[in-house]
């Protein structure tokens, strides 16, 4: 009977107080929500980086032609691309490089595409048919080219979503017919699932796939290529694999002690490292707003706990007069004052929760709940009001009954 009596009570002195005790929970209410917030958002990008790597290919490791450098926002920039990367250069890493369970070179450009009526540009991609494995990227409908079309050069192609809607309006009705790269016709064989943006931020559904000797035969005729995709055994040490690589490809450029590398190497890893630096960052601002929302709601309760307990001291003096404890007294106002902090910290949860919910549904994004942060989030909301409610529940419970009843 002794909780919802407290509970009668606690509900009683908000409600007489209800601004003051409204002001002194939006701090709390804001500290949950920035705490939660930054916490899920963090777990969020997290999960969706996750979800990046695994689009660019199982222990995806590459080494290309020019220089690269991350973008802040997690996309990479090429610049001074050097013709001097050959076949052989990535045949040598491949065979040179330990833990590299296989690899395939390609060729990266934009070319002009007509089919269907239509005319485009295109990322044409001219590579191998284990390109698929090394980068998890297979065609939904069709299939991809094979080893013996890549040795007899032949003029077929696999189109990427959206450059098959692009040209021929629905992917269905690319199959089959041909398209036109300069003035050499190709024989659409597949066209590959639908992807997205990966963690390098280049679109793979705007890719149209060749055989790597038909580009550079029969298209171009250039000896060079962008560089070489390498798939790693789980474990890799990625230290290692780039020091193996880039003294294989130093020795083989003749690059001299001092000298810039005319190439790069590059894993996920790479560009999650750059956004856990962001994320690191965000969590720490974050963590800092929260504990200031935290402490003005602290002093919020505490402010209003003292003016409740000067406003209800005959209240006080009466309770104790006909047997009320001290410790009853003490017990109350601590449980107003983590009622208050309750309330506050849980609409901060409940915020939280419907903003996850709802934003990451509207972004795309994958939807990341932590019950025990959550969790963790309203009872620490709790603690925070029954910490601040002690100073004022102590001077409740002393407060003298016959100076009290006197006036």
């Amino acid at each position: 009977m002794r909780l919802p009596l407290n509970l009668s009570i606690a509900l009683s002195s908000l409600s007489a107080h209800k601004w003051r005790a409204i002001l002194a929970m939006v701090g709390v209410f804001l500290g949950a929500l920035a705490f939660t917030g930054v916490e899920h958002a963090s777990k969020i990008m997290a999960k969706q980086t996750q979800l990046e790597t695994e689009k660019l290919g199982p222990n995806l490791y590459v080494v290309m032609a020019g220089q690269i450098r991350f973008r802040k926002r997690g996309g990479v920039r090429t610049f001074g691309v050097a013709r001097n990367f050959s076949l052989s250069d990535a045949h040598a890493v491949i065979d040179g490089v330990p833990s590299i369970l296989e690899g395939t070179p390609y060729v990266m450009t934009n070319m002009q595409v007509r089919g269907g009526g239509n005319a485009i540009t295109a990322k044409l991609l001219a590579t191998e048919p284990n390109y698929q494995i090394i980068r998890n990227f297979y065609p939904e409908s069709g299939r991809f080219f094979s080893k013996a079309e890549v040795d007899s050069r032949a003029k077929v192609c696999v189109l990427g979503q959206a450059v098959a809607e692009r040209l021929f309006g629905e992917t269905g009705k690319a199959i089959g017919q041909s398209i036109y790269l300069y003035r050499a016709s190709f024989r659409v064989i597949g066209v590959m699932e639908p992807k997205g943006a990966d963690l390098s931020g280049e679109d793979q559904d705007e890719y149209l796939f060749i055989p790597i000797t038909t580009y550079m035969r029969r298209t171009s005729n250039q000896d060079w290529i962008s560089g070489v995709f390498l798939r790693l055994a789980n474990g890799a040490d990625l230290d290692q694999v780039k020091a193996s690589a880039t003294a294989v490809m130093r020795e083989r450029h003749g690059i001299g002690e001092g000298q810039n590398d005319d190439f790069s190497t590059m894993s996920p890893k790479d560009v999650i490292k750059l956004q856990q630096q962001a994320l690191e960052l965000m969590a720490v601002l974050g963590g800092i707003t929260s504990s200031i929302s935290f402490a003005v709601g602290g002093l919020g309760i505490l402010s209003i706990m003292i003016l409740v307990v000067r406003a209800r001291r005959i209240e006080i003096g009466v309770r104790r007069a006909v047997g009320g404890r001290r410790r009853d007294i003490v017990r109350q106002f601590l449980f107003e004052s983590g009622l208050m902090a309750g309330i506050g910290g849980a609409c901060g949860v409940v915020v939280t929760v419907i903003l996850v919910s709802v934003g990451c549904s509207i972004a795309g994004l994958p939807i990341v709940l932590e019950p025990a942060s959550l969790l963790l989030t309203l009872v620490g909301s709790c603690v925070l009001g029954i910490a601040a409610g002690a100073y004022p529940a102590w001077q409740a419970a002393n407060i003298e009954i016959l100076e009290v009843l006197k006036n």
